[in-house]
């Protein structure tokens, strides 16, 4: 009996072996990813291009496998598309990385980075000098866009030789350390260490590159703390979530086990340490001492757990929302579900002919442009000179004569169903003439199809039953809730949570003085660039200007594609 019990126990010490005791199984990582999934899409309802409530959540997203409308990465691409062909095709003069960025998430969301409005997104890489720049997160980010399918680039024995150069002394890398000899010993940085690793594991038969992996790995098994987190560089006695999560992806990508004894300390392993961090609504902390949501720090988590989850598949030969078994890491991404020109659905070419986004209302009509090159003298240098002439090409808004457009000058609430009205490219239907309640609003007006029509797509409502008071002013938060309206009309999801509302409201001083009912449409309106969000107030009852209504709708029919 004694001998039976001592075999039992072993088995259950080898077994225990398998799994340290605080290890997560993949089935609570992929509970995570959801989690952090479903929080990401409410957070970042219209991702830009950016840092943050951008590249990296549109990233995770897409390879995380949760399932996500095919409208979210199309508005995507629209963004980048208009944002390239805005800039003509110079992402910013000096980072790099901004290319390196968009080009992952655009390949990880299906679309082809080498035509966007005509631009090819990968030749900045070509040009090596100003790639380094920035520091070794410059080539180390290229290597990662380039490798992502296999992009052409001439560059990429340069890129990996530069980043071998910079090594450190302790094994490690940081930002701008190892460019000479007097800087080799510096202190490494455990979140850019883990970035190199991920950007040299394509090339691990390069004996050169695995005897540097190999001191890179050693550098931050030893610098893993008993929590399986990391330190920051700066403060030995704060940790942070982005370090483990880069530490996390690079173990991901070189195939290396979550559960190999060397990043394992304690019974914790890094993906232990990184759920550490986590709130109840799938957001993230940055460290432990700040608590709360931040997004940097969800977006990180959310593609690191990707990481985890796609390596755990992998492993086990599960699926993806995929036909085929899970083969492919974070950064390898052939796999993705092509978009775009090569899977037939949107490009620049059939924005006309789609008429718009999916979901949008079978009466909202594509306006073509009528008169090219229309322009009015007093909008030469107004910030809404772009949107003004757009609007006016299509006939969609009209000057106050042939070449005075009067940018701030107020409009009246019949002028906004007018212009509201021809940019979705509504027709008068039979029935809203018969349902026109508004005593106010005369069968002669020249107004009077317009405000008819949009009141019967509830675009715009009355004052009260009997009144719509055509006259009046238009205020900035009316014109917000016109056009949310208008946007849900044409297929965009414009609601928001009452802490999201809060979350984009309270940055303004006065935003306690908006009305309860235009609260909703002016946190949309912010959230997506309708209203610029730079301003120190809301001002929610203040007369509008003529120029700011035209801004307004034409980013709002821009992101409905259809413009």
């Amino acid at each position: 009996m004694r001998k039976l019990v001592s075999i039992i126990i072993v088995f259950m010490l080898l077994a225990g072996m398998a799994m340290p005791a605080g290890a997560v199984s993949p089935a609570e990582i992929e509970a995570a990813v959801r989690d952090a999934a479903e929080y990401m899409l409410e957070a970042v309802k219209s991702p830009q291009v950016s840092s943050i409530g951008g590249e990296w959540a549109v990233m995770g997203l897409a390879r995380c496998g949760y399932d996500v409308p095919d409208s979210y990465y199309e508005g995507y691409y629209r963004t980048v598309e208009k944002y390239v062909r805005d800039c003509e095709g110079v992402l910013h003069s000096v980072k790099y990385t901004e290319y390196s960025r968009v080009v992952l998430a655009l390949t990880a969301a299906g679309y082809d980075p080498r035509d966007v409005a005509g631009y090819d997104l990968t030749a900045p890489l070509e040009d090596f000098d100003k790639t380094i720049w920035q520091g070794i997160n410059g080539p180390v980010f290229a290597l990662l866009a380039l490798d992502s399918v296999n992009y052409q680039n001439s560059w990429r024995g340069e890129y990996v030789a530069e980043i071998l150069r910079r090594q450190l002394d302790d094994g490690g890398w940081n930002l701008n350390g190892g460019v000479t000899g007097a800087t080799r010993n510096q202190p490494s940085d455990p979140d850019m260490t883990g970035m190199v690793l991920q950007a040299l594991a394509k090339y691990q038969d390069m004996p050169e590159v695995k005897s540097a992996t190999e001191k890179a790995l050693a550098f931050l098994s030893e610098k893993q703390n008993s929590e399986g987190g990391y330190s920051s560089v700066f403060s030995s006695s704060t940790t942070d979530i982005e370090s483990a999560v880069q530490a996390l992806v690079a173990l991901c990508e070189l195939g290396i086990p979550v559960d190999d004894e060397s990043f394992v300390k304690d019974g914790n392993t890094l993906v232990d340490n990184i759920l550490s961090y986590k709130n109840a609504d799938g957001s993230y902390w940055h460290t432990h001492d700040d608590g709360g949501s931040n997004q940097m720090a969800t977006e990180q988590a959310l593609y690191g757990l990707a990481a985890a989850q796609r390596a755990a598949q992998s492993a086990a030969g599960k699926t993806q929302n995929t036909a085929t078994p899970v083969t492919n890491s974070l950064y390898r991404m052939d796999d993705a579900v092509k978009r775009g020109k090569s899977a037939g659905n949107h490009t620049d070419s059939e924005h006309e002919s789609t008429h718009g986004m999916p979901g949008k209302h079978p009466d909202v009509n594509f306006m073509p442009v009528e008169h090219h090159g229309k322009a009015f003298a007093d909008t030469t240098d107004h910030p809404e000179k772009t949107a003004i002439e757009m609007l006016a090409e299509r006939a969609i808004i009209n000057g106050k004569s042939e070449t005075e457009f009067a940018p701030d000058a107020t409009m009246t609430r019949a002028e906004f169903a007018a212009i509201v009205t021809r940019g979705l490219g509504l027709m008068q239907n039979p029935e809203s003439a018969a349902q026109n309640s508004f005593e106010d609003v005369d069968s002669n007006a020249w107004y009077y199809e317009y405000v008819i029509t949009a009141a019967y797509y509830e675009i715009v409502r009355g004052v009260s039953e009997s009144q719509f008071a055509p006259h009046n002013t238009i205020t900035r938060q009316e014109a917000a809730v016109m056009t949310a309206r208008a946007a849900r009309l044409c297929g965009i999801d414009t609601s928001r949570g009452e802490t999201q509302i809060r979350n984009t409201l309270a940055q303004f001083t006065d935003y306690r003085s908006a009305a309860g009912w235009a609260q909703e449409s002016l946190a949309f309106c912010y959230d997506t660039g309708i209203l610029d969000d730079s301003v120190l107030n809301i001002s929610p009852a203040e007369h509008v200007s003529r120029g700011e209504i035209a801004g307004m709708l034409y980013r709002m029919l821009d992101a409905a594609w259809l413009i």
